[in-house]
């Protein structure tokens, strides 16, 4: 989960308790909850008519997907209370062949080789499966952001898609999405034919940073949730510039 808070120790993101304490801000901020919620219910629509096998859900750390759809298996890297299972992406404990989708928030960038990751996703989903995943955008507004008011390194610049990690959470490259799907499209292309890029849509320029995220205080009320979220979808033109996040999804052909 994003947390604009430039942390004197970004070892405290890989503690338990930090993800419980986002976990708990997601729930208490209601505008932030209502963000996650329409978030949660796109990817609940698109695996709607895709049930034939598992739904995995990967770093569900601070969210509340199972809330609203039950029949998840939540997991994360690190052991919490309200996740089903305890793995990281590369070594995913499921026979070949009987995941349906797999589900990812701000996590991607997380994942310091992330070709290890689309190999065992590939391993793991059935023909047809998906990975829908929501993720930093790379845009002109939001390299401002993220470079200046988020602790987590943004290099679209980076020459790589992996990069040295010390723990599973406080280490990252928020523009490796961009990179890999966008930059170096055709690599992924070639590197994974068994994968297509179905879309990638940008979106949520300014909802996010008004709920305060999970540094600060919400500047709007829950109730403004649908107007602002109707005033939002009106700079829709300009999203290519000023989106703060994307949705990615991928089916395995």
């Amino acid at each position: 989960m994003l947390n604009f808070l430039k942390e004197k120790n970004n070892k405290n993101l890989d503690l338990p308790q930090t993800s419980l304490q986002h976990r708990e801000l997601v729930l208490r901020k209601k505008f932030l909850k209502k963000l996650y919620t329409r978030w949660y219910e796109n990817f609940i629509t698109e695996i709607r008519d895709n049930k034939k096998g598992k739904i995995v859900e990967i770093g569900s750390g601070g969210g509340f997907l199972k809330d609203l759809y039950q029949e998840v298996i939540t997991s994360d890297i690190i052991e919490l209370p309200h996740c089903d299972l305890t793995f990281a992406a590369d070594k995913m404990p499921f026979e070949t062949g009987e995941v349906s989708a797999i589900f990812m928030l701000d996590v991607l960038h997380h994942i310091a080789n992330v070709d290890e990751f689309f190999i065992e996703a590939n391993r793991c989903l059935h023909e047809k499966g998906i990975i829908y995943m929501i993720e930093p955008a790379n845009t002109f507004f939001s390299r401002f952001i993220y470079k200046n008011f988020h602790h987590e390194p943004f290099n679209p610049q980076a020459k790589e898609w992996h990069f040295p990690s010390s723990g599973p959470l406080s280490d990252a490259n928020g523009a490796l999405p961009w990179i890999i799907f966008e930059r170096d499209r055709n690599i992924f292309e070639q590197k994974y034919p068994e994968f297509k890029i179905e879309f990638i849509k940008k979106h949520t320029p300014f909802r996010y940073l008004i709920t305060g995220g999970l540094s600060y205080k919400s500047l709007v009320p829950g109730f403004s949730f649908s107007f602002l979220s109707f005033m939002e979808q009106l700079l829709n033109p300009l999203y290519n510039k000023i989106a703060m996040f994307q949705t990615i999804k991928i089916s395995k052909k």
